[in-house]
């Protein structure tokens, strides 16, 4: 698993997919979201926006993340 370290409060999810090379661009992570295929926290998430938190693990397929 891999861990991404923040500077503030909260990353949204749509710039966590990037950051983590889970997604090359905006647009794919937008398309990942739309098909239901990543994961926060075990539960799946179509939200770009979504607002993660320390602690919190986004999954897609065999790639994993965690805000830290």
């Amino acid at each position: 698993m891999r861990e991404i370290a923040i500077d503030g409060d909260m990353i949204r999810l749509g710039q966590l997919l990037k950051l983590s090379d889970m997604a090359d661009s905006g647009g794919e992570a937008r398309e990942l979201l739309r098909e239901g295929v990543v994961t926060v926290n075990g539960e799946p998430e179509m939200r770009r926006g979504r607002q993660l938190h320390r602690g919190d693990v986004v999954a897609l397929g065999d790639q994993a993340a965690k805000v830290v």
